[in-house]
């Protein structure tokens, strides 16, 4: 279904809505591979740091920073563009 066959169809809420759902679920990965790169580094901790652990624990965390920064500006965005449509009565 495209926007040209319901005229009445905003394409600019659409998009903005795909993009809001498209972060929550990079931040929901985002946020977890966090969490597993805390969990390694208590197990690491736990049981004895070697390199294995520790490059898990850094791949684990560097995937979550990548998928957290650009999901959590781009949330912003799209929270920010629709309160000014409701500000504005759109």
């Amino acid at each position: 279904m495209s926007t040209t066959d319901h005229p009445d169809v905003d394409p600019v809420l659409v998009r903005r809505a795909t993009i809001k759902k498209w972060t929550l679920l990079a931040n929901r990965v985002g946020y977890l591979f966090v969490a597993l790169a805390m969990a390694l580094f208590v197990m690491a901790f736990v049981l004895g740091f070697n390199s294995t652990m520790a490059t898990l624990v850094i791949i684990a965390f560097i995937i979550g920073c990548v998928l957290l920064a650009p999901s959590i500006i781009l949330g912003y965005a799209v929270k920010a563009a629709e309160r000014e449509d409701r500000e504005l009565g759109r």
